[in-house]
């Protein structure tokens, strides 16, 4: 790993109320050595690019369980280009549709979990993401 600390930005866009799982996420992050920024419940696209921007991130992760996610999602990743952050690796976690994953990847996000995911994955996933190099097993 690098000297610098890995930085993600979890949000919750759109009108969903429901962020323990975001929440589960986050401490599992901070657990392993990343700095963590929870933006809370109810945020625009423009507000979760916005904090990106200024807090300087690594990675998005957005949490969406209200069925959103073909609206939300690509609005974060034009809002993110948009503001010179299309290094920024977007991942998706939330109730997604199989059939919805593919496209998703093919606007830019880097992976997509659903319910039951370890964070264990979900912590290798970002390193190798950010790091470019693949955790050994």
């Amino acid at each position: 790993m690098t000297g610098k600390k890995i930085r993600v930005l979890v949000a919750k866009p759109g009108l969903d109320g429901h962020d323990r799982g975001a929440k589960v996420v986050a401490r599992a992050l901070r657990d392993a050595g990343m700095e963590v920024i929870y933006t809370g419940l109810r945020q625009t696209p423009e507000m979760i690019a916005e904090a990106a921007l200024q807090e300087d991130v690594d990675v998005v992760g957005l949490s969406i369980l209200s069925g959103a996610h073909m609206a939300l999602v690509p609005r974060v990743l034009e809002l993110l280009r948009a503001n010179g952050q299309g290094h920024v690796k977007v991942f998706v976690g939330g109730i997604i549709p199989d059939e919805d994953v593919p496209r998703l990847k093919e606007l830019g996000v880097y992976a997509v979990y659903g319910p039951g995911t370890s964070t264990e994955q979900i912590v290798r996933d970002i390193r190798e993401a950010v790091e470019g190099v693949v955790p050994q097993a």
